[in-house]
């Protein structure tokens, strides 16, 4: 089975803003992370955004501490999942 690394990027925001602050990330390396989940809390000039897992497999690589500031697309983390395509769960009978 092979993997793939995906980049865990800091979306834009809104209109204006162009940079955020890591507050916390509520995940380690190494942890297993599902699609859709909450990895890392970003502090912008007018909130708090929340950034998900673009897809589930394991947080391999924090690449942006908590307190750095960075502009906005900037990748953030790189996720580890298998290259498989997931299989469509059979019909209910």
């Amino acid at each position: 089975m092979s993997t793939k690394l995906t980049r865990l990027n800091f979306p834009k925001p809104g209109m204006g803003i162009e940079e955020g602050t890591v507050a916390r990330w509520l995940k380690a390396e190494g942890d297993s992370v599902q699609e859709g989940e909450v990895l890392v809390e970003m502090e912008t000039a007018k909130a708090i955004q929340e950034v998900q897992a673009p897809v589930s497999g394991t947080l391999r690589e924090i690449l942006v501490a908590s307190g750095e500031t960075v502009p906005i697309n900037s990748t953030l983390a790189m996720i580890e999942s298998d290259d498989e395509p997931r299989r469509p769960d059979p019909p209910h009978v």
